[in-house]
């Protein structure tokens, strides 16, 4: 079984980053009490389905820096009936690097601590130490869940999503846990019907799974163009507004350093830890003058200040 190894440039917890997402509804993880990161996911290849076991050795290395990850995982390269097959299986340089990317470990974060000179960062960075944002499997995935979300509540999607990865997705056996990998979007195109969706959801989801079949959806081409081009690529695609966008932007390509000007809870959370009237939340301009500071990872720091708003009653 093939394992790549993830050396962290600047602070990581694995722990924090399972800690968070047992906590993150979409992702409906509900996993073994340990700290050993479970996944199963669509590869960025369209058609290879991955199973994966993440662990920290330590979360302290010897020269003080994080301690290496270790990815160890198994691919399922064959298409069924149906499915468009690739030329090659995915290398484990590109399944690695496809890890690295959900953990935000493909991002250089020696410079992340620096933003502690700002007291409201520091006092994140001290209550999550060493999360980074922990990001959809891919972009392809993130704009299945802004499909799927929209307009129901948060709860209810994410039932939706696992019934889809359970009767569409296949299935794999991880660390002692059965774990649904959500459908390739070949896979998704054989979806007609579903408790929860409406016949347009289906209609959006299909021409979403033939977008990322014609490789609109690639995260290193979405972070290499500039985030508006980016972003507005992304709104052409039926049901993806501007939310939607940035979500796939930031958390499905794992893009470090966009400010989201769509997403009023971070506003809020922004107004809040910096003492700013709760109006001040519907100022991005001063907001996004705050977020200058956080440069080039105000992404992170965002995704801190949301997860903080959630935790706080």
């Amino acid at each position: 079984m093939p394992t790549v190894p993830l050396t962290p440039a600047g602070p990581f917890s694995l722990a924090s980053s399972v800690h968070f997402l047992k906590r993150f509804t979409p992702a409906s993880y509900n996993h073994a009490p340990d700290e050993i990161l479970r996944l199963a996911f669509p590869a960025d290849d369209t058609t290879s389905v991955v199973a994966a076991t993440v662990r920290q050795e330590s979360e302290a290395g010897a020269d003080g820096g994080a301690g290496t990850v270790r990815a160890e995982f198994t691919v399922r390269p064959s298409a069924p009936a149906g499915e468009r097959a690739t030329t090659a299986e995915p290398t484990d340089q590109a399944l690695g690097a496809q890890i690295a990317r959900i953990l935000s470990l493909d991002v250089d974060g020696t410079g992340f601590p620096d933003l502690g000179a700002d007291a409201v960062m520091a006092g994140l960075m001290a209550q999550y130490p060493g999360l980074r944002p922990v990001c959809f499997h891919s972009p392809y995935e993130a704009a299945a869940w802004a499909i799927i979300g929209n307009r129901i509540r948060m709860s209810q999607a994410a039932a939706v999503k696992a019934r889809i990865a359970r009767e569409y997705g296949h299935h794999a056996h991880v660390a002692g846990r059965t774990l649904h990998a959500f459908p390739t979007p070949a896979g998704l195109l054989a979806l007609t019907h579903m408790p929860g969706l409406t016949a347009l959801k289906i209609e959006r989801l299909h021409a979403l799974a033939e977008a990322a079949l014609d490789g609109q959806l690639d995260a290193a081409r979405l972070r290499d163009l500039p985030a508006d081009y980016a972003l507005a690529e992304l709104r052409d695609l039926p049901g993806i507004g501007p939310f939607s966008a940035e979500l796939i932007l930031i958390r499905g390509a794992g893009h470090p350093d966009v400010f989201p000007r769509h997403e009023p809870r971070v506003h809020q959370a922004v107004a809040a830890a910096y003492g700013l009237p709760a109006a001040a939340a519907a100022d991005f301009a001063h907001l996004s003058k705050i977020a200058d500071r956080w440069k080039p990872y105000r992404s992170w720091a965002a995704f801190l200040l949301r997860v903080r708003l959630q935790d706080t009653p």
